[in-house]
């Protein structure tokens, strides 16, 4: 037998040998890739009732929690159906919150678009479809508040049609249930369609890869440091690990579950709680366990990819209102940058309105976390006033403030800080009425003298008169009446002013009748520009 054929039938026997070593192999992968919870997003519009669904799913009372009723960032939550645990992530309805909304959507296995059962379709219900298509993912018709007198199911599907959105009653195959979150009516049917669905994606995870997932909301938390929900993607996360996102690493300290309670370790789709950032990561990234910590250094990111402040240019009639923004979560903070962005439009100052031309917003600070001492630093040496959003100011940092007359206005709902912007710019640009004395002339004959109106003859004794002013009636240097020049001559002919030392006549109408000898103080109010 030849030398290669030798070579041949070792390698044959050998691979005999350890087929069951590769099978077993095999084996051991197929266990190691498991099924996972469906990720649900609840979208839709604002007060339509998405918190107030998950909130009876959960039987906690998070709804009332909430600032004014509405979500100002997104939350995460895990309950369980049949024994099968499903992960909801619930994210504000407010139409400023678009882009949290979208990168909601975009972590999330299936949707539920929740729709007033009589409110029917709205803005950002509108919004809301056009982000779960883009996000490609399937998604169920939550008819909400059935329970009401007014609700009217049938309309709304009709509206829903008009969306390009077929129910399955009428013949589509997008899932409906009609629910009430009040009485609990349907949230057991919904459950069940959620899961059916997760059987049908054949959701899956590696867990033999190392933890992988995304940011879903971060923060810097005044006694723990920064602050980050994780939904897990593959492999399981466990207290010690080593992660990184593209901004920043950490080794995890702190390990919680949505409600705040300490773990070991984390299943994909699990929503958790990670303390041990070196920095607060950007919301919306993706995060991944290292085995060491030059790794995990590794893996960052360029600083050109941080954040940035806006840059603007301001033009010689320009007036610039320098802020510092201060916000509880970075969700929050990126919110507040977009509205800002858009005011004053989104304060309601129409396009043909000078204002809009004549004032500049520009962000000197923005940041998550406690209104401090150094903000207030910044803002008296810049001029600037603080906006704090569903944050406090530290007790030095009110003293402080409250001594340099540094400007804190402080919001907790996302409408109320644009209307509170909103009144700010009005305030800096308010044009004001100004007073501007023109001229005087002293009365030297009297020619009619008929019900209001006066015809005069005077001489301009200081400055200039032109018709259509106001007038001021003055007799021993008191003020005794007033009035307003109607027509203005100068020999014979009407004329549009007449200058210091110059005669003229003039059709006086007013409150008071004058005398030869009075002097008539001739006056105009100006807008104040900026």
């Amino acid at each position: 037998m030849s030398q290669i054929q030798n070579s041949k039938q070792n390698i044959w026997n050998i691979g005999i040998s350890n087929l069951g070593f590769y099978s077993k192999m095999i084996e051991e992968k197929k266990q190691n890739i498991v099924s996972r919870p469906p990720v649900v997003v609840v979208m839709g519009h604002v007060d339509h009732g998405k918190t107030s669904i998950l909130d009876y799913i959960r039987k906690t009372h998070i709804a009332e929690k909430e600032t004014g009723g509405i979500t100002q960032h997104i939350g995460a939550y895990q309950t369980e159906k049949e024994g099968k645990k499903i992960t909801f992530i619930d994210t504000p309805g407010h139409e400023a919150f678009s882009a949290m909304r979208l990168r909601g959507a975009k972590v999330a296995d299936v949707a539920i678009l929740v729709v007033d059962a009589a409110q029917g379709v709205q803005a950002q219900t509108k919004e809301a479809i056009a982000q779960i298509k883009l996000a490609g993912i399937p998604f169920i018709i939550a008819l909400n508040k059935i329970d009401m007198p007014e609700s009217n199911p049938e309309k709304i599907k009709g509206e829903l049609r008009k969306e390009g959105l077929l129910v399955e009653s009428l013949g589509g195959k997008v899932p409906s249930v009609e629910v009430s979150a009040k009485t609990g009516q349907g949230i057991e049917e919904l459950l069940e369609i959620i899961n059916l669905m997760a059987e049908m994606g054949e959701l899956k995870a590696d867990l033999t890869k190392p933890a992988e997932g995304t940011i879903i909301e971060s923060y810097l938390d005044s006694q723990r440091g920064p602050t980050a929900t994780l939904i897990l993607n593959n492999g399981i996360l466990k207290a010690g690990d080593i992660l990184a996102t593209p901004s920043t690493f950490g080794k995890i300290k702190v390990l919680e579950n949505f409600q705040g309670r300490p773990i070991e370790k984390a299943q994909p789709s699990d929503p958790v709680i990670v303390i041990g950032f070196e920095e607060v990561p950007r919301v919306g990234e993706n995060f991944k366990v290292f085995f060491n910590v030059e790794s995990a250094k590794g893996s960052l990111k360029p600083s050109k990819e941080k954040r940035t402040l806006m840059v603007l240019k301001v033009g010689p009639e320009q007036k610039v209102l320098n802020l510092i923004l201060k916000a509880d979560v970075l969700g929050s903070l990126e919110v507040v940058e977009q509205v800002l962005k858009e005011i004053p439009r989104a304060a309601g100052i129409a396009s043909g309105d000078a204002r809009r031309e004549k004032i500049i917003l520009r962000i000197l600070k923005s940041e998550v976390g406690k209104i401090n001492e150094s903000d207030i630093r910044l803002a008296k040496s810049a001029r600037a006033i603080i906006l704090g959003f569903r944050v406090k100011t530290d007790s030095v940092a009110q003293v402080f403030a409250e001594r340099e007359k540094v400007k804190i206005f402080q919001f907790g709902i996302i409408y109320e800080l644009v209307e509170g912007v909103r009144k700010i710019i009005e305030s800096r640009t308010k044009t004001e009425e100004v007073r501007v004395d023109l001229g005087k002339v002293k009365i030297l004959a009297l020619f009619l003298d008929e019900k209001n109106r006066q015809i005069i003859g005077g001489k301009v004794i200081e400055g200039e008169i032109k018709r259509g002013v106001s007038i001021e009636v003055l007799r021993d240097e008191k003020i005794i009446g007033k009035g307003k020049l109607i027509n203005l001559k100068r020999d014979k002919k009407d004329v549009e002013k007449v200058i210091k030392g110059q005669d003229c006549g003039m059709l006086f109408a007013g409150d008071v009748k004058t005398e030869q000898g009075d002097v008539l103080l001739f006056y105009e109010k100006r807008r104040a520009g900026l």
